[in-house]
């Protein structure tokens, strides 16, 4: 036997470590999260090949040294080809007042930068939704496969601010929250 061989024994295969006896249904699992509210962004990139957009609830802040951020994108996302070959992103974070936007890029089917929202283009060629409540252009540094999705990392390079917000205000976040739109204001606060 071969040392190699001799460490390989009784380690798991990835498929036997990924492998679970039971799991939860996709209805179990949507329903889990349907009640948990998410922050909501749209993403735009440009392969080279025209500009993309979609809303996702899925951004996460990882790191603030280096400044790395993560989302997913669902396989069957019409903006995903894009994404899978883009070498930058532009995350558009939004508020309550950017609502609309946030409905466009969810919506199927539409041209998503048939001018119902204003934008433009980056100096660096990235397209841009004019006043949102804060963007940020980062170069994708990482793609994994997971489900029917891919999670994407990214790496902040540069950002803007439409409508910045003050340490512990409310500023009229905008959430999802089962299956809707929802504004969290300085009435929405629960704690002193």
């Amino acid at each position: 036997m071969s040392v190699s061989a001799a460490s390989d024994a009784g380690r798991e295969t990835p498929e036997e470590k990924h492998s679970f006896s039971s799991s939860l249904s996709r209805d179990a699992f949507t329903s889990l999260f349907r009640g948990h509210p998410a922050g909501v962004a749209v993403i735009t990139a440009d392969a080279g090949d025209g500009p993309v957009a979609l809303t996702a609830t899925s951004v996460v802040s990882v790191s603030a040294e280096p400044p790395l951020l993560i989302f997913s994108i669902s396989a069957l996302s019409s903006s995903a080809d894009v994404l899978a070959r883009a070498a930058t992103v532009v995350v558009h974070l939004l508020d309550a007042h950017d609502v609309e936007l946030a409905k466009l890029g969810a919506a199927r089917g539409v041209d998503r930068f048939a001018q119902e929202h204003p934008w433009s283009r980056l100096e660096t060629g990235e397209p841009l939704f004019a006043g949102v409540r804060a963007w940020v252009r980062c170069a994708v540094v990482g793609r994994m496969d997971a489900g029917g999705s891919t999670v994407i990392a990214a790496h902040a390079l540069e950002s803007g601010f439409g409508r910045d917000v003050a340490p512990g205000a409310a500023g009229d976040a905008l959430v999802y929250h089962n299956r809707a739109w929802h504004r969290l204001s300085d009435q929405s606060r629960i704690d002193d």
